[in-house]
């Protein structure tokens, strides 16, 4: 049986992981938090397609990629957060759960930051937690598409 698939999606900047202000978002790489999401993926039976894009139509692009491929999506959107009324569309139009994941509380923040698009789509958002948000949206992410899978197996018996 093929593990569901998770598309774990990450907007500008966060390639400077560990470079980028340390003290707001802490010395883990991009390619720490690739890790942590693999073996925290492979402890859930879930797959994942790990990805970054400093390029907004890159992002809605890959969202929309999902429909049909993936069963949930956990998306850091960064700078689009505040701004990308085409991400909140593309969320919205394939019709998948998503967790939003933040590495700092963006509610402790600047004021703009307060607001974002993308909590308009997401079943549940992470703020605050730094890197580990992205493992706990992973297990909180498993409970979501696991009655769909119990459900696709209960079709396959039938």
């Amino acid at each position: 049986m093929t593990p569901p698939l998770i598309a774990v999606l990450n907007g500008p900047n966060l390639n400077l992981l560990g470079m980028r202000e340390p003290e707001k978002y802490g010395h883990s790489t991009l390619d720490d938090v690739e890790a942590l999401c693999a073996e925290t993926a492979e402890e859930l039976g879930l797959a994942i397609d790990f990805r970054q894009t400093n390029g907004e139509g890159e992002l809605v692009t890959w969202v929309q990629e999902c429909r049909g491929r993936a069963a949930g999506i956990i998306i850091n959107p960064a700078g689009y957060t505040t701004t990308s009324i085409a991400l909140l569309d593309s969320l919205l139009a394939v019709g998948l759960p998503v967790i939003e994941v933040h590495i700092t509380n963006i509610h402790r923040r600047e004021e703009f930051r307060h607001h974002s698009y993308v909590s308009k789509a997401a079943t549940g958002v992470i703020a605050g937690l730094g890197v580990e948000g992205y493992a706990l949206a992973l297990r909180a992410m498993a409970g979501l598409v696991a009655p769909a899978a119990d459900e696709d197996d209960q079709d396959d018996e039938a």
